[in-house]
């Protein structure tokens, strides 16, 4: 079942949270920035996963932390430099990262996932590309999907 809502994703009742990033991504805008500041092992232990996986668009890892779970969805190209901020998303790299996430619900046997409108804000796609994708892939699990549509800092959706 995928609900779109609006409030605060970092209110969510979900069992994990996936968000879009791009590999080495420095987690400095969005709802990525606001995981870091919430969770601060969660970029630490993303960057040393960078380091010794050098993971590639459209594929995604489970982080698992204190009372948080967040699947991070590779959809973004990398920077192009040092420093430098991530490239835009591509249709295919969040495809391919929508059935890692599908992958890793079923293996983690997650309950309910909760995420942004993927790709769409840094990533540049538009959602009406990309939620064929996510219902294609995520519809069919059997555990609620909710799609925070708008962004509502403090207030917590109607899940």
């Amino acid at each position: 079942m995928i609900k779109e809502v609006t409030g605060d994703i970092l209110l969510t009742n979900a069992a994990a949270i996936a968000h879009g990033v791009a590999p080495n991504d420095h987690f400095d805008s969005g709802l990525a920035l606001s995981l870091r500041e919430r969770q601060p092992d969660l970029y630490k232990d993303f960057r040393h996963h960078c380091k010794v996986h050098s993971p590639k668009t459209g594929s995604a890892w489970f982080w698992k932390g204190e009372g948080q779970q967040v699947v991070n969805l590779f959809t973004q190209a990398p920077s192009s430099g040092h420093g430098g901020h991530p490239g835009k998303a591509h249709l295919n790299d969040v495809n391919h990262a929508l059935k890692e996430l599908a992958k890793i619900a079923k293996a983690e046997n997650l309950e309910s996932i909760a995420l942004p409108r993927l790709a769409t804000g840094v990533g540049g796609l538009d959602w009406q590309d990309v939620e064929p994708l996510v219902k294609t892939h995520l519809g069919e699990l059997g555990i609620p999907i909710f799609v925070y549509t708008t962004f509502v800092k403090g207030v917590a959706a109607k899940e």
